[in-house]
């Protein structure tokens, strides 16, 4: 479990197809990477990721992603070179300052555009067509593993506000319009959703 405060950004070393599906992810993750052990659970753009290896004098993290989690992440599109949002599971008595963030992500975002507001930006993405009922106004969502509250919702479209503490902290600072980003709905929204279709089923 998660709570969708960034920790750190780390960079991609690797990102290699395996030959019998999935692919082998390193990331180079820093502090979060030396005091992490193999069998781990950390946060790699909002995906829960179990730590397969660890090379400790790098902060090198290596991770099975497995063909469930291309599909429904960014993450095969990750490059060498690139940067990702880190985030190490929670610990009994750490402080819950996000919301609860599972690392399940649902689907993936397109960012449709980014507006200058205030001090910070107002970041419109598509709404993925299964997340419809799951995403509303000052409601939560997560964003590539981001806690973000949801400031509006439009027909096929939701937008969150971010402040400059948010852009610069996360790899959200160098997105752009038509870049995709993972989306983890609300938890209690998606059981909510699911316990109200199966009455209705009925």
């Amino acid at each position: 479990m998660f709570t969708g405060l960034i920790r750190a950004r780390g960079d991609v070393l690797e990102n290699a197809p395996n030959p019998i599906g999935g692919n082998r992810l390193m990331i180079g993750a820093g502090a979060i990477g030396r005091a992490a052990a193999p069998g781990e659970s950390v946060a790699v753009n909002g995906v829960c990721l179990t730590v397969v290896s660890v090379e400790e004098s790098a902060g090198a993290l290596t991770f099975d992603v497995v063909p469930e989690t291309l599909a429904r992440s960014n993450l095969g599109s990750l490059v060498a070179g690139d940067a990702v949002n880190l985030e190490p599971s929670l610990r009994v008595g750490d402080a819950l300052d996000g919301h609860v963030v599972y690392g399940h992500v649902d689907a993936t975002a397109t960012i449709l555009r980014i507006d200058p507001e205030g001090q910070g930006v107002r970041m419109w993405c598509a709404t993925p067509p299964a997340l419809d009922l799951l995403i509303c106004e000052k409601g939560y969502v997560a964003l590539d593993g981001i806690s973000l509250t949801v400031a509006a919702v439009d027909d096929g479209r939701f937008a969150v506000a971010l402040i400059p503490e948010t852009l610069a902290r996360t790899t959200l600072r160098s997105k752009a319009p038509g870049d995709a980003l993972n989306v983890e709905a609300d938890p209690l929204a998606r059981y909510v959703a699911s316990i109200m279709g199966k009455r209705d089923s009925t």
